[in-house]
C-alpha cells in the first residue's frame, strides 16, 4: 500500500463534487447540531407537586397560628415538595433536508482536501486479525493519531483487528459522516470508495 495526497483535481476526475469557497459551513454547522441533538435520550424528568410523594391534607389550620398560609406539604417551596417547571421527557431530534446533508459533505471533503488531510490508497485489508499488524499498516500511511480510514467495505479479518485502536475508526463509504471527517486528523480514503462518494455529493 502506498498513499498519496488527494487534490481538488483529482476529486474531479473521480466526480466528486465540492462545495464553492464560502458555500457550505451554515449546513456544516446545522448538521453537526442535528448529530449532537438526535444523541439526547430526552429523559431527564422531574415531579411536580401532584407526582411527589405525600398526602394533599393541609398541614396546619388557616388562621390563628400566626405563620403563613399553606395547603399540603408537597407544594414547592417544601422540601420534598415538587419542582416547578422542571425538565420532563422530550424529543430533541432535529430533521436537517437532504440538499443541506449534501452541501455540507461537500463542505467538508472540500476543507480536508484543502488542508492536505485527504489521502487515497488502492485498498486496505490487514491479513491477520492482530492489532499490531493494523497499528503497522495505518503508521505506514499516516501519522496514528485521529485517523479516519474510508472504504467500500471492510474484510472481517480487518474489523477485528481494528477494534482495540481508539485513534482509527473505520467506516463505509456509504455511511461515513460530516462530524468523522471533521474529528479525524487524517483521512485515509481507499479507491473503491471514490464512487460512492461521488454519488452522495452529485
Amino acid at each position: 500500500m502506498s498513499a498519496k495526497v488527494f487534490t481538488a483535481d483529482d476529486a474531479k476526475a473521480a466526480n466528486i463534487t465540492l462545495a464553492e469557497e464560502g458555500k457550505g459551513s451554515q449546513a456544516v454547522h446545522d448538521l453537526v447540531v442535528a448529530y449532537r441533538a438526535n444523541r439526547r435520550t430526552g429523559s431527564a424528568n422531574t415531579k411536580t407537586r401532584g407526582e411527589v410523594r405525600g398526602n394533599n391534607k393541609k398541614i396546619y389550620r388557616q388562621k390563628g397560628t400566626g405563620n403563613a398560609r399553606h395547603g399540603d406539604k408537597r407544594a414547592p417551596i417544601f422540601v420534598g415538595g415538587g419542582t416547578v417547571f422542571g425538565p420532563r421527557p422530550r424529543d430533541y431530534s432535529k430533521k436537517v433536508t437532504k440538499s443541506t446533508r449534501r452541501l455540507a459533505l461537500r463542505r467538508v471533503l472540500a476543507d480536508v482536501i484543502a488542508e492536505g488531510n485527504l489521502k487515497v490508497l488502492p485498498s486496505f485489508a490487514v491479513s491477520e486479525p492482530k492489532t499490531k499488524a493494523f497499528v503497522a499498516a495505518v503508521s505506514a500511511e499516516a501519522d496514528p493519531k485521529k485517523v479516519l480510514i474510508v472504504a467500500k467495505s471492510f474484510d472481517d479479518n480487518t474489523y477485528l483487528a481494528a477494534r482495540n485502536v481508539q485513534w482509527a475508526q473505520l467506516v463505509t463509504a456509504d455511511s461515513v459522516n460530516v462530524e468523522e471527517l471533521l474529528h479525524a486528523n487524517t483521512v485515509l480514503l481507499v479507491e473503491d470508495a471514490l464512487e460512492t462518494l461521488a454519488a452522495r455529493t452529485a
